[in-house]
């Protein structure tokens, strides 16, 4: 359990960097009464799912760490 908790961990981790920084860069401005306003057209999804994987990945190597007594 605790080698698919790291395997986890770590695709969590990489799709998190990977979706957020272009969930991040996807977004369009506009320009109204002088002032540049920018709105996010980003698709959050892929973030979430890679977050969740991270979260789930974490909780397997801790539980897969302790001993049974």
């Amino acid at each position: 359990m605790k080698i698919a908790g790291m395997i986890l961990l770590i695709l969590g981790v990489v799709g998190t960097l990977i979706f957020g920084i272009q969930a991040i860069q996807d977004s369009e401005s506009f320009s109204f009464l002088g002032m540049d306003i920018a709105v996010s057209t980003a698709n959050w999804t892929p973030v979430i799912v890679s977050v969740v994987l991270l979260v789930i990945g974490g909780i397997m190597m801790g539980a897969g760490s302790k001993k049974l007594t």
